[in-house]
C-alpha cells in the first residue's frame, strides 16, 4: 500500500486507522490484543507503588478537579481524562515492565492504552470490539513509525511514535472523520517530544515523556474536534515526524504491510522489570546458575557479547548512589542482583539493595561488550562468558529473547506475572475477575465498565 498521488504517509495511516474493522482481525491477533491489554493493566497497577509514582500523581491531581477517568492501582480516585492518562502512562512504563516491540524499539501499549482507557471512560460507552480494534490500530501506527526508521533511535520512540499511535486509537474509538483525524495527527507532531538524554542519565524523565505523550494525544484530538486545522503532512513532510525525529527512514515496507499485518502479535512480554535490552543477559544468568558451575561467590568475571543496541542501552557501569531508573537500565548491576538472588523482581529496587556494597562489587566484574553487529535494532544473539576463580569458563548463548513471539511466555507464566504485579500494587483481589473480564471483552457493550478494576474483585471466578 502506498499513498495516492499527492497524498502523504499520514493519509495512509489515517485510512488504516479509520478503516480497520473487528471482522478483519484474525483470531490470533484478537487474542494477542487481550493478552497484552491484561499485561499492561496489571503492570500499571504495580506502577502505583513504584518510586516517583506518588509525586507524579500529586502533580497531575493539582492540574484541576474532575472525575472523568480512573487511575490504575488507586481505588476510588478519578481525574480529568488527560490527567488520568498522564498518571496511568507513567505507571505503566515507570518500572520498565511493559510490553515492547523489539524491532521498532518501542513500548506501544503504555501510551496507547493509557490514552484509550481515559477516553473510553470520558466519552463512552464503547463496546469491547470497538475498544480492542482501536487499541490494535494504535499499536499498528506506533510500531509502523518505529519500523520505518533505518538508523538507531535518537529520540525516545515510546513517547514520539507513541503519541501518533494514541491519536490513531482515539480517532478510531471516537469514529472521527478523515479530515479531523489528519488534523489531530498534525497536533501530535506539534506536541512531539522524547529525548534520549533521559535514558543516558537514567532519569524518571523517560516515563514522564510517555505520560506526556498519552496526555498530548487526548489534547491533540480535542483540538482537532474543536475545528483547529493541523499540519497535513505530519509524517513525511520536510519537517514531519520521520525527517525530524529519525536520521533515515524507509516507509514503503510498513505502508505495504498496513492492510495485512497486525503488529500487536509481534509484541513481546517483559519477564523482568528492567530495560528490555538487559533481559537476554538475565536469562543467560539463569542458565549459568542452573549449570551449577557459576555462583556469585565463585565469579571472576562475566562478559556479555551482544549487539550494539545492548551496549548502548544497558551497558552503563554500576555506581554508588544510583537512582532506581538508572539501575533498571544497568545490566552489570542487574546481573549482580540476579547472580546473588536468582532473579530480578519488583521488590529489588530498594535503597538498601541499591547501596549493597557486595552487589556493587560484584557488578564491577560484569561487562557488556559490543559484538559489532550491523543491525541497529537487534537484541540477540547474546553470548555470556563466565569465568570462575577456579579457572573454569562457562558459556551460554541466547538466540531469542524470553517473551518474544518466537519464545513467548506460557499462559501460566503470563498469569504469574499478572498476579505478581497486582499483589505489588495491593490489588491481588482483582486477579481472577480482571482475567475473566478481558477474556470476554469482545462480547460486552461497555468496555470501560468491564475493565473497572474495583468491580473486578466482585466478578465470578473463571471456570476451572
Amino acid at each position: 500500500m502506498t499513498p495516492a498521488s499527492g497524498a502523504g504517509a499520514a493519509d495512509a495511516f489515517v485510512d488504516h486507522a479509520l478503516g480497520l474493522r473487528w471482522a478483519d482481525i484474525a483470531a490470533v491477533d484478537r487474542q494477542a490484543a487481550k493478552t497484552f491489554l491484561h499485561d499492561t493493566l496489571c503492570v500499571g497497577v504495580a506502577g502505583a507503588a513504584a518510586p516517583y509514582a506518588d509525586a507524579v500523581f500529586a502533580v497531575a491531581s493539582a492540574w484541576g478537579k474532575g472525575d472523568e477517568a480512573s487511575v490504575l492501582g488507586r481505588p476510588g480516585v478519578r481525574l480529568p481524562a488527560p490527567s488520568a492518562a498522564f498518571v496511568n502512562a507513567f505507571q505503566i512504563h515507570c518500572q520498565e515492565f511493559d510490553c515492547v516491540h523489539e524491532p521498532a524499539v518501542l513500548h506501544p501499549m503504555a501510551t496507547v492504552l493509557a490514552a484509550l482507557r481515559a477516553e473510553a471512560e470520558r466519552s463512552g460507552p464503547y463496546d469491547g470490539q470497538r475498544f480492542l480494534t482501536a487499541m490494535i490500530v494504535g499499536v499498528d501506527i506506533a510500531v509502523a513509525l518505529g519500523l520505518a526508521a533505518t538508523t538507531p533511535l535518537k529520540f525516545f520512540r515510546p513517547a514520539t511514535a507513541g503519541a501518533f499511535g494514541s491519536v490513531a486509537a482515539l480517532a478510531r474509538l471516537r469514529g472521527l472523520d478523515r479530515r479531523t483525524t489528519l488534523n489531530a495527527f498534525g497536533y501530535a507532531l506539534a506536541f512531539g517530544s522524547g529525548t534520549m538524554q533521559a535514558h543516558v542519565e537514567g532519569k524518571p524523565t523517560l516515563p514522564v515523556q510517555v505520560a506526556n505523550a498519552a496526555r498530548a494525544a487526548l489534547v491533540a484530538v480535542d483540538l482537532a474536534v474543536a475545528g483547529l486545522p493541523g499540519p497535513q503532512h505530519s509524517i513525511d513532510g520536510p519537517f514531519g515526524y520521520l525527517n525530524v525525529f529519525e536520521t533515515a527512514h524507509d516507509l514503503t515496507p510498513v505502508l505495504d504491510a498496513l492492510a495485512s499485518v497486525r503488529r500487536i502479535s509481534e509484541v513481546s512480554w517483559k519477564p523482568f522489570p528492567t530495560g528490555r535490552a538487559a533481559q537476554g543477559g538475565l536469562v543467560a544468568i539463569g542458565q549459568l546458575l542452573q549449570s551449577g558451575r557459576v555462583t556469585a561467590k565463585a565469579l571472576e568475571s562475566l562478559e556479555f557479547h551482544a549487539p550494539p543496541l545492548i551496549k548502548r542501552l544497558v551497558g552503563r557501569p554500576a555506581k554508588a548512589g544510583m537512582d532506581v531508573p538508572y539501575a533498571r537500565l544497568c545490566l552489570p548491576w542487574l546481573g549482580a542482583v540476579a547472580l546473588t538472588y536468582g532473579e530480578v523482581g519488583l521488590g529489588d529496587f530498594t535503597p538498601e539493595r541499591l547501596a549493597d556494597p557486595d552487589i556493587l562489587a560484584l557488578a564491577q566484574r560484569i561487562f557488556v561488550i559490543d559484538d559489532g553487529s550491523s543491525n541497529p535494532a537487534a537484541f540477540t544473539p547474546l553470548r555470556a562468558v563466565a569465568r570462575t576463580v577456579a579457572g573454569d569458563s562457562v558459556e551460554v548463548q541466547i538466540d531469542a529473547m524470553l517473551g518474544s513471539p518466537t519464545n513467548p511466555l506460557t499462559p501460566e507464566q503470563h498469569s504469574a506475572k499478572a498476579q505478581r504485579c497486582l499483589t505489588f500494587g495491593g490489588l491481588e483481589a482483582v486477579h481472577t475477575g480482571l482475567a475473566r473480564a478481558i477474556s470476554t471483552l469482545d462480547q460486552v457493550s461497555d468496555a470501560a465498565k468491564a475493565l473497572d478494576l474495583e468491580a473486578s474483585a466482585m466478578r465470578t471466578p473463571l471456570a476451572e
